[in-house]
């Protein structure tokens, strides 16, 4: 009887693509709690200040949140900053300061959210109008439509509906607890169900996805559907932290570009079929970090969104010649 001698199996590879939005995350952690204590200010790092820094992502965890939907499925959304001010003008004016019109003015603002949505996925899969073009084209009109009708400010929400955006639990508000219950409810969809598993497939290989049986045209309008309704969520929760809704707070946030960015920087492939929620949402806290950093370091604005310009091409580029690399 001889004895086989056994092999030892090799413990697997670190994978930097598998963990870059982490590693990242991280590291912006580091930076900012060395400079907070280099430069005496301490009181930067209680957990009120933490909670702070993370209520400031809100309009923006919400809008990314969508949006991974929409790259997840190698497309993309250009629409979304003038949906969240649609949204924002819709729900002050039809509610009008009438706690009787809130549900109401839900409902319409998510209508508005799925039919743009809708459209959207419409126009990219029954007309093949390359997503960047259909999305900026309804941006364009959404802008239009609202800078014809309104100018400023216009209607207002009843104290009742502020809740929803000054109210808490503790010093958790209510709306960071909605954030991060709606990345739960995107991570359940993308991980558990079948619609989820389509959004992979039809990102990773649309044409082997079609062979395969999946109707990829539903997929792709869905993920567009559901990009366009956080968007309207995000539109919704800015009316009532304004108290009132504006055409222009969507483009002045620039929710469009930063959502792609924390999308890109949290680990989602352009080219779609990789990526979760959980990386975007850690994009999401590196770009808060980010702005606390400069905040805190006395950066000028105008150096600071230069700054911000760099940092974001700097991590998106590392993480993708990182994750290209062979594994061997």
């Amino acid at each position: 009887m001889t004895d086989t001698p056994l092999t030892a199996s090799k413990p697997p590879r670190f994978r930097f693509d598998r963990h870059a939005s982490t590693i990242l995350l991280l590291a912006a952690i580091a930076i900012y709690i060395v400079l907070v204590v280099a430069l005496g200010q301490t009181r930067f790092l209680t957990l009120d200040n933490l909670v702070a820094i993370l209520g400031r992502s809100i309009t923006l965890g919400i809008t990314a949140i969508g949006q991974t939907f929409a790259i997840l499925v190698a497309s993309i959304d250009l629409s979304v900053a003038s949906v969240i001010s649609a949204a924002a003008v819709v729900t002050s004016v039809v509610m009008n300061g009438e706690p009787s019109m809130m549900l109401p003015a839900i409902l319409a603002v998510l209508s508005l959210g799925a039919v743009v949505g809708l459209i959207n996925g419409l126009v990219i899969t029954k007309l093949e109008v390359n997503p960047l073009i259909a999305t900026l084209g309804m941006s364009l009109i959404i802008q239009g439509v609202l800078s014809y009708y309104y100018n400023n400010f216009a209607g207002a929400v009843p104290a009742e509906f502020q809740v929803f955006a000054y109210g808490s639990v503790g010093i958790v508000p209510y709306s960071l607890i909605f954030m991060f219950a709606l990345a739960g409810l995107a991570w359940f969809v993308l991980r558990f169900t079948r619609f989820g598993s389509d959004i992979y497939s039809v990102g990773g290989n649309q044409d082997a996805a079609r062979l395969a049986g999946i109707k990829t045209a539903r997929v792709v309008i869905g993920a567009h559907v559901i990009c366009s309704l956080c968007a309207a969520i995000a539109g919704i929760y800015l009316a009532s932290r304004l108290r009132s809704g504006a055409p222009w707070i969507g483009a002045e946030g620039v929710y469009d570009l930063e959502s792609i960015a924390v999308v890109v920087i949290g680990g989602t492939v352009l080219a779609g079929g990789r990526g979760g929620i959980w990386g975007t949402m850690a994009g999401v806290i590196i770009f808060s970090l980010i702005d606390s950093i400069f905040n805190v370091a006395g950066v000028d604005a105008f150096v600071k969104q230069v700054l911000r310009g760099i940092i974001i091409i700097a991590a998106v580029a590392f993480y993708a010649a990182r994750s290209q690399r062979p594994v061997a």
